[in-house]
């Protein structure tokens, strides 16, 4: 119970020596990482010492009962340590005690699950004592990062979806108002292998937009464009379910493949919103009202332009004049001519039949003006649906565009990501 020491006064340096064996998993939800690591602790007894060539040895197992133990703790433990217990500690002829055990470590963690799945994690270790102040015990760094980091290497037996990139070594001291403590720190980096996540998640993905792109070069007019586009959404729908389990979560960040999966569905829907918008266009622009003027300026001259849609285009269809010929804007041109036609066999008596026939060809002529009025009309409302058809294919190649532009920054930034991640 009592610090092997000569003098209060003199602190006891105890040698902190830290290896990593196995990476068991990492909880994005609670936000904790679990390892398999061995400690290993080694401190001198003053005044302690005996001959090898009289005891015949120079190493000798003791219980840990019968030797005072510093209470070396890792600050950062969240559960249970359910790993063996080391019951015997080596005592050496010099006085040297060497303290080894493993220990399953569930440590808390500050995760950064944005860049998932290419990110890579720095969770940190602190060795140091609860009872003792740096006055009594001071920890001092056993093997340098890099033979950590190598050792470490070799002894690792298993990783999961996670390799060990680095190990950092950092003695300091913890200051509270009741005194100061002497720590010892280990920054472990680690990077998650993305394989997995890259197969099952982003190709399908990026397979079901791609497909949704090429869907808008199917003629809307000859193909029915919206169930189309509904089955990939609800194709989209159930992938997403069932790779839920697959993404993290975590109520602080919003890993940014959930955007990319968020920004896809909403393409998915704004195209067959659009769709629906050019099937009503096509079917009943007829009774529209006429566009309005901001409307076709907004459209037509500036958003056209953008889409590489040339105005003159727009103007062709819109002003093309389908009036018909001056020569047949004469009033009752037929009942005119079957009259000249009869006044020249005046100087016969006209029977009874040709003026039947007479009467029946002015009713006619009345029915050939009426249909000739109702086809004027029925031409000047093909203006105001020419406008509504080119809006229409101007909203749609602009959604075309937007779904390119976000295609290529995607995999932009998927590649550069991916990239970064390796690099470390």
């Amino acid at each position: 119970m009592v610090p092997p020491v000569q003098s209060f006064w003199n602190p006891i340096n105890i040698t902190v020596t830290m290896n990593v064996l196995a990476i068991l998993g990492v909880d994005e939800k609670a936000q904790t990482m679990t390892l398999f690591i061995s400690q290993y602790l080694t401190w001198r007894i003053d005044g302690l010492h005996w001959s090898e060539r009289d005891c015949g040895t120079k190493r000798v197992s003791v219980s840990r009962e019968n030797l005072w133990i510093p209470d070396i703790h890792i600050s950062e433990f969240m559960d249970e340590d359910n790993s063996p217990q080391n019951m015997h500690v080596f005592l050496y002829n010099t006085g040297l005690v060497f303290d080894s055990k493993s220990i399953r470590v569930v440590t808390s963690c500050q995760l950064d699950i944005y860049p998932f799945p290419f990110d890579v994690q720095n969770c940190s270790l602190t060795f140091r004592s609860y009872l003792h102040q740096d006055s009594e015990i001071k920890l001092i760094q056993g093997a340098t990062s890099e033979e950590t980091l190598e050792v470490s290497r070799k002894l690792i037996q298993t990783n999961g979806e996670w390799e060990l990139v680095d190990i950092k070594v950092t003695p300091s001291v913890l200051k509270l108002n009741g005194g100061s403590y002497s720590e010892m720190k280990y920054y472990i980096v680690l990077k998650r292998q993305p394989m997995l996540y890259v197969v099952n998640l982003l190709i399908p993905s990026c397979f079901l937009i791609t497909v949704d792109l090429f869907s808008f070069l199917l003629p809307p007019q000859s193909v029915d464009r919206a169930s189309f586009k509904m089955t990939l959404i609800l194709g989209y729908t159930v992938f997403l379910l069932i790779m839920n389990d697959l993404l993290p979560v975590s109520g602080q960040t919003t890993p940014l493949i959930n955007v990319f999966f968020s920004i896809s569905l909403a393409l998915m829907v704004a195209s067959l919103l659009e769709t629906i918008f050019i099937t009503n266009i096509q079917f009943t622009s007829s009774q529209y009202s006429t566009v309005p003027r901001w409307l076709s300026i907004l459209v037509l001259r500036y958003l056209a332009l953008a889409v590489c849609l040339p105005t003159q285009k727009k103007s062709n269809r819109i002003t093309v004049s389908l009036q018909p010929p001056k020569e047949l804007q004469i009033h009752n041109p037929i009942s005119n001519s079957l009259v000249n036609s009869c006044n020249i066999s005046e100087d016969k008596p006209p029977p009874d039949p040709h003026q039947h026939l007479l009467d029946e060809l002015r009713k006619l002529s009345k029915d050939l003006i009426a249909i000739r009025l109702h086809m004027d009309n029925h031409f000047k409302g093909t203006k105001t649906s020419q406008e509504w058809y080119m809006i229409g294919i101007v909203v749609d190649r602009l959604l075309f565009a937007i779904y390119i532009i976000f295609i290529l920054a995607s995999f932009l930034a998927i590649t550069c990501i991916w990239i970064w991640s390796d690099s470390l």
